[in-house]
């Protein structure tokens, strides 16, 4: 562990990811089912800025998973909403999400220098190369014969077309994906936006190192997590660069460690399996593989992240843990219910992670 690293978790940016798609982010008939309304998701915006979060950010979603539960059957579109909550709050941070396949970057980046005029510089973009094929095959916009590595050589492009297009008068491009003629972007972005981007493969990770501000990790387990996060900061310091890493924790709490756990289990007792398994096809794996892994343990499963339970003493001693072990810079947090859930953690938890006036509630 770093030298810094017991006071880590009080430097952390703490944020939200936002419910844009109807049932939230627990697939699960007993869990609390969020709506995909601007409503909702403007009460959460509040209530993070409120508390003292760091960040909200937003998801792109095409299309939905079916399921007793329709999970993300209904969606609303990041960019537009997350220009909505720019003008609802005034200081987090908004961050959008961008499909590279579905947005040429000349649209981009006037869309993502609007946005950070709205928000007054507060604006990322979370850049994802489209891997879920059946989503943009009901769009006639998958193309079958790109692979992997392929879609990662066409984002890097995408996203050296976007900043000069941020940054020069006039763009005249010949690529291997883009040709732009003279292609003018003005007004630039007085700051340029925060890229953001995830994903662990050898190519994603180079692409984050080369352009991005943030990472967002995953790991089957906190050595993994702070072998990945130490990892992509390396990359980027042989770059000449920083990286900030986060990660993503659903948050389950009560007022008792045992009651917090009781809630975690009638959430999983109700876990939306057909949803799950077409999620699983959706990332691209067989169908006969997706049902035998759901079916090991769908309690777990309904669960989209990693997650803790626990009083708000046990949840706010977990984050620590989670921050400081894997020397992350941040944690996007997921709530089964955003409303009633976040005020408890921002009136019980937030405290604890912050001690003093950044820690205080809303009141």
């Amino acid at each position: 562990m770093s030298e810094t690293g017991g006071t880590r978790a009080a430097d952390t940016e703490y944020g939200i990811f936002l419910p844009i798609g109807s049932g939230g982010w627990i697939v699960s008939e007993t869990a609390p089912h969020p709506e995909a309304t601007y409503a909702y998701n403007r009460r959460a915006a509040v209530l993070a800025e409120e508390y003292g979060l760091d960040f909200i950010m937003s998801m792109g979603k095409w299309r939905g998973y079916d399921g007793a539960t329709d999970h993300w059957g209904r969606t609303l579109e990041s960019m537009t909403m997350m220009a909505g909550l720019a003008e609802a709050t005034e200081r987090v941070k908004v961050w959008a999400t961008i499909h590279t396949n579905l947005f040429h970057p000349a649209i981009a980046a006037k869309m993502y220098t609007t946005l950070q005029e709205i928000s007054g510089g507060r604006a990322g973009m979370n850049i994802v190369v489209g891997a879920y094929a059946k989503e943009f095959e009901q769009m006639g916009l998958w193309n079958e014969t790109l692979s992997h590595a392929d879609r990662y050589r066409y984002t890097e492009e995408w996203t050296s077309v976007l900043e000069r297009l941020w940054t020069e008068p006039s763009v005249s491009h010949d690529g291997e994906f883009f040709q732009l003629d003279d292609c003018r972007s003005l007004p630039h972005p007085e700051r340029r936006p925060t890229l953001i981007a995830a994903g662990r493969s050898e190519t994603g990770l180079e692409f984050q190192a080369r352009h991005c501000d943030g990472s967002f990790l995953t790991s089957q387990d906190l050595p993994g997590l702070r072998e990945a996060s130490l990892d992509v900061k390396t990359r980027a310091e042989k770059q000449g660069r920083s990286i900030r890493t986060y990660s993503m924790l659903t948050v389950i709490m009560a007022d008792t460690d045992e009651a917090a756990e009781a809630r975690r289990l009638e959430y999983g007792r109700g876990a939306d399996v057909d949803a799950l398994v077409n999620m699983k096809v959706s990332w691209g794996l067989p169908l006969e593989r997706a049902m035998s892994s759901t079916a090991e343990r769908p309690e777990d499963e309904a669960f989209q992240t990693p997650f803790v339970t626990g009083s708000p003493e046990t949840v706010a001693a977990r984050i620590r843990e989670t921050v400081e072990f894997a020397e992350l810079d941040g944690l996007m947090l997921i709530f089964p219910d955003y409303h009633s859930d976040l005020t408890e953690f921002g009136e019980r938890v937030m405290p604890l992670l912050r001690p003093g006036p950044a820690g205080e509630g809303a009141g």
